[in-house]
């Protein structure tokens, strides 16, 4: 005999209720079930027809009067308990999504379980929803170390598919050949070089020189290119799906930073081949465009991402982080505009204080509340001190809080970034 077969036997034969549940046997006084009349047991004896009675169950025997249910028996058994002592309990060895579904069968709530077992079931499934999530924008993610395993069956089938796999794997997996680790390390060394020539080139000795003194850099700048534009180009023909190619951040940086030189290039083209007169001021304008366009330069810096793991934790955290770093600019963004309003009003007397309006307030504020100050503008009377000595302990508190959260999904995101990239040196 079973353990649910010995369970409530009291009371006479037809008070009590026959449940199969997985193939174990309980029999249940029905005034235990009729304590909760909205779960689904309460709601199944309390039907009158056969046919409302298989809407509840999955068979029923009319001659044994014996309801059955093909669920899970361990939960059951917590289900069970639920109802003769009205605590409800959960396994901690069972799945908590697993365990959540089972008992939205039964017509339990989550927060029908006691205090004891509510918030660590809580915890770890927002946990394992968060894991999952992540795990669910892999081929999308600019946290993830590599989606090359599970796009590599979608080049079977496709033109030159063992030349255009070979070439997605060097270039998107580092860990695949000492081919793909000597092309990522040149890759990020094409980077920095082409990071050192942009800062020389802002220096005024070089802004200003001639143009054979400027040949050198003009030269490293056009290698740097070139390498970005094959590339990106050689990435885009063994992408096993080119149409959605630029779905991922990574790639959309890449072509960012290629994309401003080639636009320059031909904005200077159309400056060179005009000539003087009206049609020159017109171009006073494109100049400005080329300027704005240089400046996407800086894009380059963000190419790192694709081979540093902290770049990528780094920006999975804020993706996942939204509402944090939402929180934190409200937070922020409120005491920014309540100090400076507070400390425009108590300085506006004093002639010696440069904190003459609200807008200027707002800079001094800003800078109280993230940092220590520059001091560039300062209060001057001690009520304004004591407006600045609570900005920046408010400051303390509201930046602290949020960036906690944020530092502890960081580190999760980069220990997980961590732990694929030994399996995937394990697996090769």
């Amino acid at each position: 005999m079973m353990y649910g077969q010995v369970l409530h036997h009291q009371g006479r034969e037809e008070d009590l209720v026959n449940l199969n549940v997985g193939g174990i046997q309980h029999k249940v006084e029905r005034c235990v079930l009729l304590r909760f009349p909205n779960t689904r047991v309460g709601q199944l004896i309390q039907c009158c027809s056969d046919a409302a009675i298989l809407e509840l169950c999955d068979d029923y025997s009319p001659a044994e009067q014996e309801y059955y249910f093909d669920r899970s028996p361990q939960v059951f058994h917590c289900v069970l308990n639920f109802y003769r002592t009205g605590h409800f309990h959960a396994l901690e060895e069972l799945c908590v999504f697993c365990f959540s579904q089972e008992i939205e069968y039964w017509g339990i709530g989550e927060l029908d379980l006691e205090a004891c077992c509510l918030d660590w079931f809580l915890e770890r499934k927002h946990d394992r929803e968060q894991n999952a999530c992540g795990r669910s924008s892999n081929a999308t993610s600019s946290g993830e170390i590599s989606v090359v395993g599970s796009d590599l069956w979608r080049f079977e089938g496709t033109w030159c598919s063992d030349v255009r796999k070979f070439m997605w794997q060097t270039l998107e997996d580092p860990n695949h050949s000492k081919c793909s680790k000597g092309v990522a390390m040149l890759s990020v060394l094409v980077i920095l070089t082409s990071i050192v020539a942009m800062c020389i080139h802002s220096m005024p000795e070089f802004r200003y020189a001639t143009d054979s003194e400027h040949s050198v850099l003009d030269s490293l700048e056009l290698i740097c290119n070139i390498f970005f534009s094959v590339e990106f180009v050689l990435r885009v023909a063994a992408a096993p799906r080119p149409w959605t190619f630029l779905g991922n951040p990574l790639n959309m940086i890449d072509m960012a930073s290629v994309l401003p030189f080639y636009v320059t290039l031909a904005f200077e083209s159309l400056d060179e081949g005009d000539g003087d007169g009206e049609e020159n001021q017109s171009l006073v304008n494109m100049g400005k465009v080329v300027q704005v366009l240089r400046l996407m330069r800086a894009f380059r810096v963000l190419k790192l991402a694709r081979h540093s793991e902290g770049v990528r934790a780094f920006g999975e955290t804020l993706k996942n982080c939204q509402s944090e770093v939402g929180l934190l600019i409200l937070f922020i963004t409120v005491g920014i505009s309540f100090f400076s309003t507070f400390i425009y009003y108590t300085e506006k007397e004093d002639a010696s204080s440069k904190l003459s309006s609200i807008p200027v307030c707002w800079w001094w504020a800003i800078i109280s509340m993230t940092t220590v100050g520059y001091g560039d503008v300062y209060p001057q009377t001690a009520a304004g001190r004591i407006v600045a000595t609570l900005c920046i302990l408010c400051g303390l508190l509201v930046v602290s809080l949020p960036i906690t959260i944020i530092m502890n999904n960081f580190s999760k995101y980069f220990e997980k970034n961590t732990d694929k990239r030994r399996l995937s040196v394990a697996k090769t």
